[in-house]
């Protein structure tokens, strides 16, 4: 996903003569082809995140699309306030391209694993977020991006994951997409949960358990016009993030069921990440295991949460009422 992200903006560039690219602590040889391309418009920081930010915000006003590259930790938390103001709070069209969002930094401990991004950027004004789901997606959301305006945090997975968006999905920001109807249980996933929610959706098909998926891969501004119909026929709702519980998609969807929009007996189960910082390394697989964010253990969770509304709706007669 990485570098058919970092592709797509060297080709938005070839097109484009407003594109930049800022690189911050990267790899030798990252954009080896932009900088040939557009030696003018390609530049490497080094370790100098809040640096980078102004210098991108300062581009913008001056009528150029930077795209900032670096670890999705050091963009987010240590340049915090330069991104809410800088780039925030004048709505300045930079496009920040987060590499390992989630765990996938996990080999290197909790320092690098960003676990809290969705929800440091969800709380800025102005600010889009986007967690594509596959390299083919992020493609998509990449060419998107170039005339949107404001800033966008790009949440990029690592690479090699299995494709699982459809081309007939064509992306636009801000939507969402259905992959399956709500029937039994409605699963709302964003970035890379997508392909541990379809496998869920098949497994449990073969307990005759049917299972919609609605794809965020725009967690702000949310898509309430595809969400809203949704959540009014499901009364079993689970929400999936390679995130923290707190402010990412889960609470994003908790917030528009509070706000009256679900159906009168629906009930919402987040899984995501605890309000803790991971302390195992490892690798990402390891730390969807730990969270119970992997297949085995959503599926668990998943007949847990039914078989837990059945038995408590016992009515007085002894029927169940599910």
């Amino acid at each position: 996903m990485r570098k058919r992200g970092l592709q797509t903006v060297t080709d938005l560039a070839r097109q484009f003569e407003d594109v930049v690219y800022i690189g911050s602590d990267v790899g030798q040889g990252t954009m080896d082809d932009f900088r040939e391309a557009c030696p003018d418009r390609f530049f490497v920081e080094g370790i100098s995140e809040q640096y980078v930010i102004g210098m991108a915000a300062g581009l913008a006003m001056n009528g150029f699309i930077p795209y900032v590259n670096t670890i999705a930790t050091f963009l987010t938390r240590r340049c915090y306030e330069q991104i809410a103001v800088d780039m925030c709070m004048n709505n300045h069209p930079v496009r920040l391209y987060a590499n390992g969002g989630g765990t996938v930094y996990a080999p290197l401990g909790p320092t690098h694993m960003a676990v809290d991004d969705i929800a440091l950027m969800r709380a800025l004004p102005n600010m889009t977020v986007i967690a594509p789901c596959d390299a083919d997606e992020m493609e998509r959301a990449i060419r998107a991006s170039h005339d949107w305006k404001g800033p966008i945090y790009f949440r990029v997975a690592r690479g090699g994951d299995a494709i699982v968006s459809k081309p007939e999905h064509d992306f636009a920001i801000g939507r969402a997409l259905v992959f399956a109807e709500p029937e039994d249980l409605l699963l709302i996933t964003t970035g890379v949960t997508l392909q541990v929610a379809l496998g869920v959706a098949e497994r449990l098909a073969d307990l005759a358990i049917g299972v919609g998926i609605v794809h965020v891969p725009t967690i702000k501004p949310l898509d309430r016009d595809t969400l809203v119909p949704r959540l009014r026929e499901a009364r079993f709702v689970m929400t999936l993030e390679e995130h923290s519980t707190i402010g990412g998609l889960g609470s994003a969807i908790a917030a528009l069921m509070a706000a009256g929009e679900r159906h009168p007996r629906g009930v919402l189960r987040q899984l995501g990440i605890p309000d803790t910082f991971p302390d195992r390394f490892g690798r990402q697989e390891n730390q969807f295991e730990y969270f119970g964010l992997d297949l085995d253990s959503v599926i668990r969770s998943a007949l847990g949460f039914l078989k837990l509304d059945v038995a408590e709706s016992v009515n007085g007669s002894g029927k169940k009422t599910r």
